[in-house]
Formats: structure tokens, C-alpha cells, sequence
């Protein structure tokens, strides 16, 4: 047998994804590669661009995201699972959050956790500040990049994919969050150009943290004597023996390799956490984890629409800080959504929200205070302003941390291990995820693909690193989140439009018109139900039962001393049944010929009734008070009859009562 038909044959991948995505990767890279200095300074140039001139654009898109996810969790749409309504989750809890951290913060909180706070703790914008206010807002402000905004993005893209996927049914893609929009067209060019994005950004945002992460990786192992030094041969031995790691972890499976992977890392990371908050400066950490807590609540709407337009001396922080980490969550959300909603199936919209947004972002919180405020105090009593001095460099700024703690080999070895996994679980997930956007979802891929995306990953890594184009790389990133904002603020409209019919769907009761069916006369019932109806045959409707029922009703009204006018009026053709008053309004209970617009999904169904057109006629209800009508098709004359007088005792009732003048009288009168 022909060893390449046997892979041909096997082969998931869609080429209209794969094809020019693979095209577009390479070239950006050999071009960042070959033209580091070029490349770096007209995306940055177009970067500072988007920085200035739409700042506001970023942060008005991550506010919309925040309360839309915040709305959903106390809307009656929470309730809403992800999947069947009787599906249950695939993960033990305590599995799915190891699985959130590993995929969207897990390697950031290493690199940053020390770094951010000391940054902007020594930042000169602030040097006006006193040390106790610099040392307050080091901590607020690396609350409000690492909390509820950054997750509320990853959330809006999770929430989405998984919705779609399991509760329609559609392959796990961002081309199925535009289901409500392009129907079909999702499986066209469009939803085709859609996960090109994905897949390009999902690679390069790998890419680069791959390629800065070796370099911590590097500076630590330099740090603790393992390597003579941070020579390009040590990170190409690091990123081989990383991938070869993440390829074998993900060719595992998520339930095997990524799981058990995640669960290692938290657990470990939650270790070296306590021995921080025990060691270091417990009480005073203790104690500004509740002021720092309250901090960012008073200050949450203030932080979250703030624009820094009346503090010019305050810009180019902020572009370097908020608009950045915006720019960068919403550029990593494609990768991180796509995981997320992976592992979610089975959860309710109201738990997918409220543990996506609360338990990763106290998570942070915590592990900000420990590591952070321990650097600002370690800084203020003990360094004597030295590890202020080393802000700039935060691939080694961690490890001189832990120099102001006991069992400093320990720590910085666990710091290493911890970092590792970190990798090995971001990069197998993202392998994971890439792959799924690459074949569409496919139920089955042979692991030589999967090898194929890590192979790749490494190899771009290591020849960006080698020529200095991650820069350039990152900042490429960067551009494409404005984009790709504007692409999530259409998932949200999408959400609401799939979940309002998913609630009307489940919700809907029985027809108005089936009320008080018996099975008396079913087979006139069967006949109603399976024929579909053009509009003279509405018309014939409220001709031959419609008319003569109001009428007959009308006679009756006349013997009880009750004056009712039936009219008949035209475009579209309609019969009313009127009692005119004085002090109230008049009593209007009417029918009209109603145009319907049905599913292209039923016309087309072979096992249903036969319909010529997507557009047909019923005789639908209308009031005087401008009430929702209904559907009388099923009705005889009789039935309609004793319609018309529920709505008239309900018209009597509702007069009775004083209150309700408002609605019944006649202004003036």
C-alpha cells in the first residue's frame, strides 16, 4: 500500500483554512525574521497610531463585554446550558479551573506577578505620589489588567464558541458564533476567512510568549548556575525539549496529558504561593489583600471607563499599560475562547460566567498581593530600593525576589518547574486548539498533526529569537486585537439573538388556539395542522366562519340591550367585531390576514408537509388596547365565538377596577 495515499487519506485539514493561513504565517515571520529593524518600526508605528487615535475604541469594547457578561449571569438566559438540557460536565470542577489557568494566565503570572507591581511602583509618572499611595495603586492597577476585564474578554469569545458548538450543534469555530447573521454562509468563504484570523492570531500570540518565555526560562536557569550562560544553543535545547513535551501532552488527549499537566502546575504554583505569604510579610499582606480588594471595587467603574483625556502626563502610561493588556487579551482570546469552551460542555451560562469571571480573577488577586506586595515590601525595608532599580528587566527580576526569602535554590527551582509546565501546558493546549480550527473540528486527527503545529511553533520560535523578530511579531498581535474587538462585539449581538430564541423555543407553550381541544375532532385537527394555507384561503377563512361567527355574536349582544357593529376593511383584509363606549375605550376584538415567513430547514424536510413557498397566511388576532394577537386558524365558529367572550369578560374585569383607568378611559372624559 502507498504510504502517502495511506496519510492523504488520513488528512483532516480544510485547505481553505490550512493553505493561506500556512502561506501568511511563514511570510510575516521570514519577513520579521530577515527585516527585524524594518518590520518592528512600521508596526510600531502603526501600533502608537491605534494607541492614540482609538485608545477609547479598546476600552468602550472590554466595558461592553464586562456588563454583557455581568447581565447575562441575572438574566433569565443563565439558566441556559451549554449543551442538551440534560448534559452534565465533562470535568470535575477543580479540573476545569487547573485547565482555565493553564490556558489564559498561567505563564503571565510568573513573568508578571513580581515585575508589574514593582513597575509601576517605580514608575516616574507616579514619583509625585507618596510611597504609600504608589504602593496602593502598584496593586490596584495590577488588579484591574489582571481581573474581571481581562476575563470577561476570554469569556465573551468562550461563552460564545461553547454556546454555538453544543447547544446548536456547529463545529467548534469562530465561524459558528456568526450563525445567527450568515445562516449557512458560515460554511463558506466567510467562515473560512474568520478562522484564518484565529488561527493566525492563536500562532502568533503562542509564537511570541514561546519566544519570551524561553528567555526567562534562560535567565533563571543562568540565574541558578544550570547554564554557563543565555547563548542561543541553550534556548534552542530549551524550546526542543518544551514542544516535544507539549506535542506528547497533546497527542494525549485533553483528558490525559493537558489535565493531569494543569492539575501538577496548580497545585504546585499554590505551594510556592503559601511559602511566599508565610515567609515573607504575612500580616502586611494579609492586611492589603482586604484594603486592595476594597481599592478596586470603589474604583471599578472609575478604572474601567477612564481614558486619561484631561491627564496628557498620564498617556503614555497607560497606552503602555491598559490599552496594551486589552490589546493583548483580546489578541490571545481567540485561542484561549476556543480552549475554554473545549472543556466546558455541560456547564450553565450562569456558572460558565461567574467561574470564568470570579474565581481566576480572586486567584490573581491573591497571587498579585503575595508576590507583588512582598517585592514592594522587601523593596522599601530591605532592598533599599534595589529591586525598584531592577524594573526593566523582568526575565531576572523574579529570581531576585526569592534572594530576600529562606531556601532561595528551592524556590527558584520550583520558580523553574512551575514556569516549564506553564509552557508545556500552554503550548499543548494551543496545539490543540490550532488544530481544531485548522480541520474545522474534525471528531478525529492522526497525531502526526498535531506534531506538525508544535514542529512549527518551535521552529518560527526559534528562527524569530535567533534574528530579534518577536518584537515585531508582538506588535503584529497587538494591531490585529482592534479588528478583532469589533469581530467580538458582533459575537455578543449574536449570543443575545441565539439565546432569546433558544429561550423562546423552550419556553413556547401550546398554540392559543389548541386551548380546550378534545379528541373529538382530531382528524379535522390532523388536516388543519399539516396544511399550509396561501392568503385567499385566509380570506375565505374569515369570510365563511370569521364573519358569520361575530355576527351571530352581535345578534346575541343585541338581545341583551349591548349595541355591536361587525365591519369588514381592506389591505390587508380583516373583520372586526366592535362595542362602541363613551367613558372607556370601545371593546375591539378583530381579525386579520397575517403574512408568516417559515424556515427554508422545514420547506426543504422531506418528512413534513408540503409547502410551495416560505411565505404563508394565517388569521391572526388584534385589540383595541394593541395587546400581542394570536393564531385562530384551528378555530370553528363556536370556538371563536367563546374567544371573542373571554376577551370581552377580561375587557369588563379589567373596567371594574379603578386603578386601571389609566389604561381604559378616554383622557378628558
Amino acid at each position: 500500500m502507498n504510504p502517502f495515499r495511506v496519510i492523504k487519506s488520513q488528512i483532516t485539514f480544510n485547505k481553505g483554512i490550512v493553505v493561506p493561513s500556512f502561506i501568511f504565517i511563514v511570510s510575516v515571520s521570514l519577513i520579521a525574521s530577515f527585516f527585524p529593524n524594518v518590520s518592528e518600526r512600521l508596526l510600531e508605528n502603526v501600533k502608537q497610531f491605534l494607541f492614540v487615535n482609538l485608545n477609547w475604541l479598546y476600552v468602550m469594547a472590554v466595558t461592553v463585554f464586562v456588563l454583557f457578561l455581568i447581565f447575562l449571569i441575572f438574566s433569565k438566559y443563565g439558566k441556559i446550558r451549554l449543551g442538551p438540557n440534560d448534559s452534565k460536565p465533562e470535568y470535575s470542577f477543580f479540573s476545569w479551573v487547573s485547565m482555565l489557568f493553564a490556558a489564559g494566565m498561567g505563564i503571565g503570572l510568573m513573568y508578571f506577578s513580581v515585575s508589574e507591581p514593582i513597575a509601576h511602583y517605580s514608575d516616574a509618572v507616579f514619583a509625585g505620589n507618596s510611597e504609600v499611595q504608589r504602593a496602593k495603586d502598584a496593586q490596584l492597577f495590577t488588579f484591574f489588567h489582571w481581573g474581571i476585564h481581562a476575563w470577561a474578554i476570554y469569556g465573551v469569545v468562550g461563552l460564545s464558541l461553547a454556546y454555538f458548538a453544543y447547544r446548536y450543534k456547529l463545529p467548534l469555530s469562530l465561524r459558528s458564533c456568526f450563525y445567527p447573521m450568515l445562516k449557512d454562509r458560515i460554511n463558506g468563504r466567510a467562515g473560512n476567512l474568520i478562522d484564518m484570523f484565529a488561527l493566525c492570531s492563536t500562532f502568533f500570540g503562542i509564537t511570541t510568549s514561546l519566544g519570551f518565555g524561553v528567555m526567562q526560562l534562560s535567565a533563571g536557569l543562568t540565574h541558578l548556575g544550570i547554564l554557563p550562560g543565555s547563548r542561543f544553543i541553550y534556548q534552542i535545547g530549551i524550546v526542543v525539549f518544551i514542544m516535544l513535551l507539549s506535542i506528547l501532552s497533546a497527542t494525549s488527549g485533553v483528558s490525559r496529558g493537558v489535565k493531569r499537566l494543569s492539575q501538577i502546575n496548580i497545585v504546585a504554583a499554590v505551594i510556592l504561593m503559601l511559602f511566599v505569604l508565610l515567609t515573607g510579610p504575612t500580616v502586611y499582606l494579609l492586611g492589603t489583600f482586604s484594603e486592595g480588594l476594597g481599592y478596586y471595587i470603589n474604583e471599578f467603574f472609575s478604572l474601567t471607563f477612564n481614558t486619561h483625556a484631561f491627564e496628557p502626563g498620564m498617556q503614555g502610561w497607560y497606552f503602555d499599560w491598559t490599552v496594551l493588556y486589552w490589546a493583548w487579551w483580546i489578541s490571545w482570546s481567540p485561542y484561549v475562547g476556543l480552549f475554554i469552551a473545549r472543556i466546558s460542555k455541560g456547564r450553565t451560562v450562569r456558572e460558565f460566567i461567574g467561574a470564568v469571571l470570579i474565581i481566576p480573577t480572586l486567584f490573581n488577586f491573591i497571587w498579585m498581593t503575595v508576590f507583588g506586595n512582598s517585592a514592594i515590601w522587601f523593596d522599601q525595608h530591605q532592598a533599599s530600593g534595589a529591586l525598584s532599580a531592577l524594573a526593566a528587566e523582568a526575565d531576572t527580576l523574579m529570581f531576585k525576589f526569592f534572594e530576600y526569602l529562606p531556601l532561595q535554590q528551592v524556590t527558584n527551582s520550583l520558580v523553574i518547574f512551575i514556569i516549564f509546565i506553564f509552557f508545556v501546558t500552554s503550548a499543548d493546549s494551543g496545539i490543540l486548539v490550532m488544530n481544531s480550527i485548522a480541520t474545522k473540528n474534525a471528531a478525529r486527527s492522526p497525531k502526526w498533526q498535531l506534531a506538525f503545529w508544535g514542529s512549527l511553533l518551535a521552529l518560527l520560535a526559534l528562527v524569530l529569537l535567533n534574528a530579534g523578530g518577536l518584537q515585531s511579531l508582538q506588535v503584529m498581535t497587538l494591531i490585529t486585537a482592534l479588528p478583532f474587538a469589533v469581530i467580538m462585539l458582533f459575537f455578543c449581538y449574536n449570543l443575545v439573538k441565539g439565546l432569546v430564541i433558544d429561550s423562546g423555543y423552550y419556553q413556547r407553550d401550546f398554540s392559543h388556539s389548541t386551548n380546550g381541544w378534545s379528541g373529538d375532532m382530531w382528524k379535522t385537527r390532523l388536516r388543519h395542522i399539516v396544511s399550509y394555507k396561501d392568503k385567499n384561503a385566509i380570506n375565505r377563512f374569515l369570510r365563511k366562519v370569521v364573519l358569520p361567527a361575530f355576527t351571530e355574536l352581535a345578534e346575541e349582544l343585541k338581545n341583551e340591550n349591548i349595541v355591536a357593529e361587525v365591519k369588514t376593511l381592506e389591505h390587508p383584509f380583516r373583520a372586526e367585531l366592535v362595542i362602541a363606549h363613551d367613558a372607556i375605550n370601545d371593546f375591539k376584538y378583530g381579525v386579520r390576514t397575517q403574512p408568516k415567513t417559515i424556515s427554508e430547514s422545514l420547506i426543504k424536510e422531506e418528512n413534513t408537509p408540503d409547502i410551495d413557498s416560505n411565505r404563508i397566511f394565517i388569521p391572526q388576532t388584534y385589540f383595541g388596547d394593541s395587546r400581542q394577537g394570536y393564531d385562530i386558524q384551528y378555530y370553528t365558529k363556536n370556538e371563536i365565538i367563546s374567544d371573542v367572550l373571554k376577551q370581552y369578560e377580561r375587557f369588563l374585569s379589567l373596567s371594574e377596577e379603578e386603578k386601571n383607568e389609566i389604561f381604559i378611559g378616554i383622557p378628558g372624559q
